[in-house]
């Protein structure tokens, strides 16, 4: 069994959520299946100092960049096709607000790239389970938005700690056509009518041993999917 994963960047604030990404890549291999890493061959919007949270004045590609977490062992996303796959997963990160869409400035309204949409409508063509974790779940919205698919997401809950406002977020996703679930960082959400596995992970106040749960709980629907 082969598992995509889309990757966005190295590092939370401009890239793929490398806890995340890494959690995902290791709940794969756990799982017995294999992990297919793309990303898109792209500059980043921007590169940020992870110490200060400033933006620093030089330019980084998506791929390259992503490919230090893959070890080297990833393609461009322009190469992506169902058909290698059994299954898809997004892991977070800014990077997949910023580089895979723009919903960090525009919110709902941004643009997606046309490799990521298609890459998600060919795995939910082909009936294939498709899991966002994070802010994977915009992505998933995004890029159904239109398509006539009700997909259920979520990227938290209200009722308990957040960085993140996700009222607001929840809200941008319904706004695409999603239906926007509440849940915790110790639940996952199962749409088992379109084969869609969504979890919070960083986007509630949490642990790492949480956000390694969550994904481990992630990944194991989506092999049971397959």
């Amino acid at each position: 069994m082969k598992i995509g994963v889309i990757l966005s960047g190295n590092g939370v604030y401009d890239g793929s959520e490398i806890h995340e990404a890494v959690f995902t890549l290791l709940a794969i291999e756990e799982s017995g299946a294999e992990a297919v890493c793309y990303a898109p061959d792209i500059e980043q919007h921007h590169v940020v100092n992870h110490i200060t949270g400033e933006e620093m004045n030089e330019t980084r590609n998506v791929l390259i960049e992503s490919a230090r977490i893959a070890r080297g062992n990833i393609k461009p996303l322009s190469e992506f096709k169902s058909d290698n796959v059994d299954a898809l997963a997004i892991p977070g990160g800014f990077g997949a607000a910023k580089n895979l869409t723009k919903w960090a400035f525009s919110g709902p309204d941004g643009e997606i790239l046309d490799d990521v949409r298609r890459a998600i409508n060919e795995i939910i063509a082909a009936g294939k389970p498709l899991a966002g974790m994070c802010m994977g779940p915009t992505v998933i919205a995004k890029a159904l938005e239109g398509s006539g698919i009700k997909s259920e997401l979520t990227v938290g809950t209200t009722e308990e700690t957040s960085p993140y406002d996700i009222k607001a977020i929840s809200e941008g996703m319904e706004k695409t056509g999603a239906t926007a679930v509440m849940k915790s960082v110790k639940e996952i959400l199962i749409d088992e009518k379109n084969k869609i596995v969504t979890a919070p992970c960083y986007m509630m106040e949490a642990s790492i041993t949480e956000v390694r749960n969550n994904i481990k709980d992630t990944v194991k629907k989506l092999v049971e999917l397959v």
